[in-house]
């Protein structure tokens, strides 16, 4: 069938990213000898520099890796709250929500140590060789794509009275970074040269030594000085007040990224491995749970009842998503029975002909699902988002107002080598309009606790030493115990939705030159739902909505108006910007695939 473009296949390595240059930079650390876990910390740093408005160092990544011959892990570089991140703290500030940006929205930066501890376990390479292309390219520049610089614009009065940090590094001279000219980012390079001389200095020669060394200079030496000192600065943030944050030296140097087993579920002969409730992973899963056991009792592929199935099922898992996940304990967490055959059974049940306008989550175990007040309101309809619908949607990348206030931006890797490593990345946060530039590093703060909840008793409620509960969500999938797909997607909210649309999109469908259709499923055409409350400021929901891409099928989408959904036809080519990689274990054949939607993300291998 036609595609944008090929399915690549090869045995040497594959990559696949939201951005050509991180994708080659991991293929330029595969051929010089290294393996996916180096290539992918490569990657990932690059990807601070050409995606600023996607990512940055203060953000975070969750990882998904599978060791060729070894277990399934999952990396958690999603940090917790600070230690003065209280309820009562924000609501004696006057706050019902935590703002959109601005320090009391960050959360302790947790991209750099899960890219060293991964580097150091399971890497081979230097520090030094790793950050050499995003030290290049923040310090030589690189052609930054159109949205970086739109992105500014947004932001541009923000910047220029109350961020004049940001104003330095991204409005140099007044102008905004254009395509076809070169941008640069001196600050942050001269960052990552600083921290690798100290750890060379502290480590010798030692790769590990190093590692370690680099990542005390983040948490304790001027790294960790130069972020407590931009989180006390008052900041002009999305409540109209200046406020200063709760991070301390104590937060950064006391957390560090670790290692979980993941959460799995199986469905047809494929084992589907997600991120735990600190994460909306597990909605993933549900949304499996929901459907038919058997996959021919679906409905025809792309049919409408097809999608109002999906749509339905979605609508449920994340119903549950907001009454049932955080990173709480598991006497608050029910997991086990979120993802049971017999609750999902019942709820199964509730999917009727017509399109539900209701938030209705489930009663595991018998419990009754308690929401925030805010999610109350918004379901009853007594708060919505602030801007259009067809604004919320995308393909994955940020929609931002003017006071930096930012929905469903983010990146991702895949990778696989010729040894049969393989690994599924998404960086986010730390975004360039989420706080001012750190002047001392060329980089913000993320603001990551703007997901949580400012009610007591919640299992996404605000928390000191928790995580708040992420939108991201990488995946990898197994055959017969077999690690063979690595996958995810930018997109917030959507994430989960997008993939759940490209894994059935593999699976029903019939297989191209004797592997995955990998091309084929990320460039089908694609849709999404926002009725639930939403994980980013201002926390609305759009009840009834699915917004679809305009290559759906015209007769589908008036029988999914027949049906009751409120359907926004969105741009061409709008809905997700995919990634992924595979391996079959039978064959060695490695093949790769990447979303032309958003007109960056790229494929390479050989």
């Amino acid at each position: 069938m036609f595609t944008t473009r090929p399915t690549l296949q090869g045995t040497f390595g594959m990559v696949s990213s939201t951005h050509w240059l991180a994708s080659q930079s991991a293929m330029a650390v595969l051929e010089d000898g290294g393996n996916a876990y180096d290539a992918a910390v490569a990657a990932g740093f690059v990807l601070h520099v050409v995606e600023p408005h996607l990512n940055g160092p203060g953000g975070e990544v969750p990882i998904i890796l599978a060791p060729a011959g070894g277990e399934v892990q999952v990396l958690c570089g999603q940090g917790p709250a600070p230690a003065g991140a209280t309820i009562a703290h924000y609501r004696s500030l006057g706050l019902g929500l935590v703002p959109g940006t601005g320090p009391l929205a960050s959360a302790v930066p947790g991209a750099f140590d899960a890219w060293m501890v991964l580097l150091r376990d399971h890497g081979t390479k230097p520090l030094a060789e790793v950050l050499r292309y995003a030290i290049g390219y923040a310090e030589d520049g690189h052609a930054p794509v159109e949205r970086i610089g739109q992105t500014v614009e947004t932001v541009r009065a923000l910047f220029e009275t109350e961020w004049p940090s940001s104003a330095d590094v991204y409005l140099p001279g007044g102008k905004a970074p254009e395509p076809g000219r070169l941008f640069r980012n001196p600050a942050l390079a001269a960052t990552w040269r600083r921290l690798i001389a100290e750890a060379e200095e502290s480590g010798g020669a030692d790769r590990v030594a190093q590692i370690e060394a680099a990542r005390t200079v983040w948490r304790e030496g001027f790294v960790a000085q130069a972020i407590v000192a931009q989180a006390a600065r008052p900041t002009m943030d999305t409540s109209g007040e200046r406020h200063t944050g709760t991070l301390t030296a104590a937060d950064l140097a006391g957390w560090s990224a670790g290692y979980e087993a993941p959460v799995t579920y199986d469905w047809n002969g494929w084992t589907l491995c997600k991120a735990g409730p600190w994460s909306q992973g597990p909605a993933f899963l549900q949304q499996l749970a929901l459907l038919p056991s058997a996959a021919g009792e679906l409905p025809a592929y792309g049919s409408a009842h097809y999608v109002h199935l999906l749509v339905e099922g979605c609508k449920l898992a994340m119903a549950d998503r907001e009454a049932w996940y955080g990173d709480a304990d598991a006497a608050s967490v029910p997991l086990d029975a979120l993802l049971s055959e017999p609750y999902n059974t019942a709820r199964r049940a509730l999917i009727g002909e017509r399109a539900s306008y209701e938030l209705r989550p489930g009663s595991p175990e018998g419990r009754t699902p308690v929401l925030s007040g805010h999610a109350t309101a918004v379901a009853a309809g007594e708060a919505v988002f602030d801007v259009p619908a067809d604004q919320v949607a995308g393909a994955g990348e940020p929609t931002v107002a003017k006071d930096g206030a930012t929905r469903g931006d983010t990146c991702h890797l895949d990778i696989v080598d010729r040894w049969g490593n393989m690994i599924a990345a998404t960086p986010s946060g730390g975004w360039l309009q989420s706080n001012p530039v750190i002047p001392e590093l060329g980089f913000p703060l993320g603001t990551r606790l703007q997901m949580v909840w400012l009610d007591e008793g919640l299992p996404n409620s605000l928390t000191p030493g928790r995580r708040p509960r992420t939108t991201l969500t990488p995946s990898l999938a197994l055959r017969d115990g077999v690690p063979v797909l690595a996958f995810g997607t930018p997109g917030g909210d959507q994430q989960d939705q997008w993939q759940v649309h490209f894994f059935l999109a593999l699976a029903l469908r019939a297989p191209v030159r004797g592997g995955l259709d990998l091309q084929g499923a990320i460039d089908a055409p694609n849709w999404h739902n926002d009725s639930f409350p939403g994980s980013f400021y201002p926390r609305g929901m759009l009840a009834g909505s699915l917004t679809v891409e305009e290559g759906m099928d015209p007769a589908v989408i008036e029988e999914l108006r027949g049906l009751g959904h409120d359907v926004t036809v969105g741009e061409p080519w709008s809905e997700g910007r995919l990634c992924a990689v595979a391996r079959d274990p039978e064959t060695g054949i490695l093949s790769a695939a990447a979303n032309p939607r958003g007109m960056q993300g790229y494929a390479v291998g050989r």
